[in-house]
């Protein structure tokens, strides 16, 4: 079987990364996620003091910081900025609230899709994020765009804020949510749009389990 690469884009709280990593363990391919890497400059730029609307310096940061995955003991991926494990600290409330508006500067996205094509040379690795099938994997064999209702997806990344001990309410979540769902997909440097031979699929009413087995049997075809 041809080790492909697999696209999963889609907007917030729709279930990529979780869908992601158990894809890539399934197939065992490598996983990455690429918002992670958007969040990792965003934190490193509140630890610094760097403004966000100061989109050179953002740049800058981004060019003067290495940013790895590694798996760890318990089968999760750790996110390391320069050799420090920033896992945790890059799902902060601040850090979520600046992510977005770090991932619409041209610079930051020209250095980090760079990063990106270089770590997804040679196939056999599952990228998830906003702009993979139409901007940093343009011909990926295999394209997915993963979405819920705006009502699901707030729901569940409110579960899951709460299970890392965050105080957090479902309507307060769904507000930033569709405020990032707006930037996301009206900015003008690569926007969260369905690439036009991407698969959509709506997880709403599917468990984690039947979204993977989806997209394993697509995965199946495309790589036979």
């Amino acid at each position: 079987m041809t080790r492909i690469t697999i696209a999963i884009d889609g907007p917030s709280g729709a279930g990529k990364s979780t869908t992601a990593r158990g894809l890539a363990a399934s197939l065992g391919y490598t996983y990455i996620d690429t918002g992670a890497m958007y969040r990792a400059i965003a934190w490193k730029g509140l630890q610094a003091g760097v403004p966000i609307e100061d989109e050179e310096a953002t740049t800058r940061l981004a060019e003067s910081t290495t940013i790895t995955f590694e798996p760890a003991a318990d089968g999760s991926q750790r996110v390391l900025v320069d050799g420090q494990n920033v896992t945790d600290a890059i799902r902060a409330p601040d850090v979520t609230r600046l992510s977005s508006p770090v991932s619409a500067i041209p610079g930051v996205r020209r250095v980090l899709v760079a990063q990106q094509q270089t770590m997804g040379a040679g196939g056999g690795v599952v990228m998830e994020g906003r702009d993979i099938g139409t901007v940093v994997f343009p011909h990926a064999e295999l394209k997915v765009f993963l979405t819920a209702s705006d009502e699901e997806r707030a729901h569940r990344r409110c579960k899951e804020m709460k299970a890392r001990g965050l105080d957090v309410k479902e309507e307060e979540v769904l507000e930033q949510q569709r405020e990032r769902d707006t930037r996301d997909s009206s900015r003008a440097n690569s926007p969260l749009t369905p690439a036009p031979d991407s698969i959509q699929l709506v997880s709403d009413k599917l468990n984690l389990e039947q979204v993977i087995e989806r997209i394993l049997e697509l995965a199946r075809q495309r790589s036979a």
